[in-house]
């Protein structure tokens, strides 16, 4: 059944954090600046890579009110990739040295955050749905059924078409995903596909880190999206401190908001 269309419902939404603390603290203090926010959406890859996992567990467990997704990092925790045969993210050739150093954080990541750790992941969903104020909503960290790789337009429309069928209510269908780090808006009729980029880890050359809100009203959602400064030099400096596996390739994604393997010597 919709929930509850007698005023408008506001999320906020983080994602892609990827044990950046600083930037986390930023954006659940920007959260916590409107009164109006209903529900925070955590689209899920919390910890691995970064050089505070265990920081980052405890700030997003010391949050009320929020849903948990699980992204594909977080899977790698409770799957233990490091353990298979050959190894690999995402297609990623396994002998190559940021596939084996990304594996390697994986282990590392999962070590820092312990059984606590695991056991919050574990508690995750795989996607959150809404229906409410003739808008029906979809948050995930990339696609049902993958959590790899987001819907390509037409696999949208398609999952639009599907859905337009069981809540004819709704007036405007909306998917929101994280996983690939980079804004998108793609507006299709009463379609819309949404990403807010990184909370923690941006690739689209902006630094900042990013925070979304999303306000559903009268069959309308309204998104914006808030890039805002962190301190940036902090975070730098704790990943040369700790030194997690993969820290010389995320320090040069973290200053160039973008894949700078290149760089890496």
């Amino acid at each position: 059944m919709p929930e509850g269309n007698s005023k408008a419902t506001s999320f906020a939404i983080v994602t892609d954090i990827h044990g950046n603390i600083h930037a986390l603290d930023e954006a659940v203090r920007l959260i916590e600046e409107r009164p109006d926010i209903d529900k925070i959406i955590c689209l899920g890859d919390n910890f691995s890579l970064g050089s505070a996992p265990v920081k980052v567990l405890h700030k997003l467990q010391s949050l009320s009110n929020t849903i948990f997704i699980r992204g594909n990092h977080d899977r790698y925790i409770v799957e233990r990739i490091w353990e298979y045969e050959r190894p690999t993210i995402e297609g990623m050739d396994p002998d190559d040295p940021v596939c084996i150093d990304i594996v390697a954080n994986e282990k590392w990541t999962a070590e820092q955050i312990g059984d606590e750790g695991k056991d919050f992941i574990r508690n995750m969903k795989m996607s959150h749905f809404v229906n409410t104020n003739g808008v029906y909503v979809e948050f995930t960290h990339a696609w049902f059924g993958r959590d790899d790789s987001p819907p390509s337009l037409a696999e949208a429309k398609k999952w639009r078409d599907h859905e337009q069928l069981k809540h004819v209510e709704a007036k405007t269908f909306v998917f929101t995903h994280g996983h690939t780090h980079i804004p998108r808006h793609d507006l299709f009729g009463n379609l819309r596909v949404l990403c807010p980029g990184s909370t923690g880890l941006p690739f689209d050359e902006d630094k900042r880190g990013v925070v979304a809100f999303l306000k559903l009203e009268n069959g309308t959602a309204h998104w914006e999206v808030e890039r805002f400064d962190y301190d940036f030099e902090a975070a730098l400096e704790h990943i040369k401190k700790v030194q997690p596996p993969f820290y010389k390739n995320l320090l040069s994604t973290l200053k160039y908001a973008s894949i700078r393997n290149d760089l890496v010597e």
